[in-house]
């Protein structure tokens, strides 16, 4: 196994409270201190928390709508090009393009294509699968979807760890790890 010597471990600071309103109000805390890369790890969701860590709005209904309006063009399109272009029969002189027929399909590839940009599109902004994230190091970590509730803070290159974690203190933290990666 070669040595990489471009390889910069990236350190994070662990924080654990004792629930979920600590929690919340020290994330808030952090951000307002400066601190980027804070990330929360809880049992069960917290209400709040997205507020806290300064989210913003959701981007899950857009990229839904934005499938769903694909999949209807889509569909619309192919319908039109087939019975207009590709393959037109006359049948009692009806109109080869009529949009009532066509809304069935329309709607049916919308809902498809709206569906499957909603699971798949939730599985990139959340970056899963991640099957390796330093925080997972930690041995207390393990207690995150058991009981315990915990914020991570990146610590920035050329920053000091030891100052992320007196703020994770001074905010109510009743356990303070520093993780570093260790090289894969």
């Amino acid at each position: 196994m070669s040595h990489d010597s471009s390889f910069r471990p990236r350190r994070f600071v662990l924080g654990q409270f004792a629930d979920s309103d600590r929690l919340l109000l020290a994330t808030r805390q952090m951000r307002e201190k400066g601190h980027t890369g804070l990330d929360t790890h809880t049992p069960y969701p917290v209400h709040g928390i997205e507020a806290a860590l300064g989210l913003g709005r959701a981007k899950i209904p857009t990229i839904v709508l934005l499938g769903a309006i694909a999949g209807a063009c889509l569909a619309y399109s192919m319908i039109y090009y087939m019975n207009v272009f590709d393959f037109p029969i006359n049948v009692a002189n009806r109109p080869q393009h009529s949009p009532p027929s066509m809304l069935p399909i329309t709607f049916e590839l919308a809902v498809l294509l709206g569906g499957t940009s909603a699971f798949f599109g939730l599985f990139g902004l959340l970056k899963l699968p991640e099957p390796y994230h330093p925080v997972f190091e930690a041995e207390s970590f393990r207690r995150a979807s058991i009981d315990a509730f915990f914020l991570s803070a990146e610590v920035p290159e050329g920053g000091n760890p030891a100052d992320v974690a007196v703020d994770m203190r001074t905010f109510g933290s009743t356990e303070v790890q520093i993780v570093e990666e260790s090289e894969r």
